[in-house]
């Protein structure tokens, strides 16, 4: 089945609605797509009942994602999650409690602005730029600096201000990964480690999170070269994990107009092998 198993949405910091997002997959052929917003799940929801409206439920499956940002010595992981009750007590704590750190995060680094660099931004003006209940963050801060005129462009914004060696950042202070491995894993879901090209410690942190729960790798990505594609798909056959991948997308290519959705060639047998995975996590 055609499938990208990595899309974000206006519910954290795509810029498509999920509506939008399944107009957009049933229009590049795609047959199954994973809604993974950043801490939230609400885009899952939306985009089900748009799918039952249009009376187009035989044309795309619609999976039930999330990709937990989470913090190991440092290292910024990101922990996708297929298929877990989002009605389980821990993970609806998960939820929570990234929730907060986001919003204390912004919070803090609003103060710093106006104090250290006299850029006030309302933290409204943060938050409107995400749907009800999405998950803000640091594209948003980005945006909002630039529109408050302290920097020309979002890029200056990052290079500035959201970094850790800028006196205005403040880190997030996150689950770990093998905390957001288990609360998935424990809800059913399928956990999975997204863009391990970003760690260079991808290897050993893999083998520890695999006592948690972890169930595979995103090895198609779009930052992924085929040399790193190859790489972690071996690392996964010889660890006994599954393959994901998708296009991780955000927003579509500014620079040539081009929809990048379902983009990376994210093979047929990706999502056999992840619903495979999850009957099996069903059966222990």
């Amino acid at each position: 089945m055609k499938s990208d198993l990595h899309i974000h949405t206006f519910y954290s910091d795509g810029v498509f609605s999920p509506e939008k997002i399944v107009d957009t997959a049933i229009d590049v052929g795609l047959q199954a797509i994973a809604l993974t917003d950043h801490d939230n799940v609400l885009s899952y929801k939306v985009a089900k009942d748009y799918l039952k409206k249009q009376n187009k439920e035989d044309k795309l499956e619609i999976i039930q994602g999330i990709e937990v940002n989470t913090l190991y010595k440092n290292y910024e992981v990101h922990i996708l999650g297929y298929f877990m009750d989002v009605t389980d007590n821990d993970f609806q704590e998960l939820l929570k409690i990234q929730q907060q750190a986001r919003v204390k995060q912004t919070k803090e680094i609003l103060a710093l602005l106006a104090k250290k660099e006299g850029i006030r931004i309302k933290f409204d003006d943060i938050k409107k730029q995400v749907a009800e209940g999405g998950s803000i963050g640091r594209p948003h801060i980005a945006k909002a600096i630039t529109n408050a005129g302290g920097t020309t462009s979002v890029m200056e914004a990052y290079a500035k201000y959201i970094h850790d060696d800028s006196p205005v950042y403040v880190q997030r202070k996150t689950v770990t990964p093998q905390d957001a491995v288990e609360i998935i894993y424990d809800a059913g879901g399928v956990p999975v480690i997204a863009h391990p090209h970003d760690l260079d410690i991808a290897e050993s942190l893999i083998k520890e999170l695999m006592q948690y729960g972890l169930r595979g790798i995103e090895a198609y990505h779009r930052k992924h070269t085929p040399a790193c594609v190859e790489y972690f798909s071996s690392m996964a056959e010889e660890l006994g994990l599954i393959v994901t991948g998708g296009s991780d997308f955000h927003a579509p290519n500014i620079m040539n107009g081009q929809i990048i959705l379902g983009k990376n060639f994210v093979p047929e047998w990706v999502y056999d092998k992840l619903t495979e995975e999850k009957k099996r996590i069903d059966m222990a």
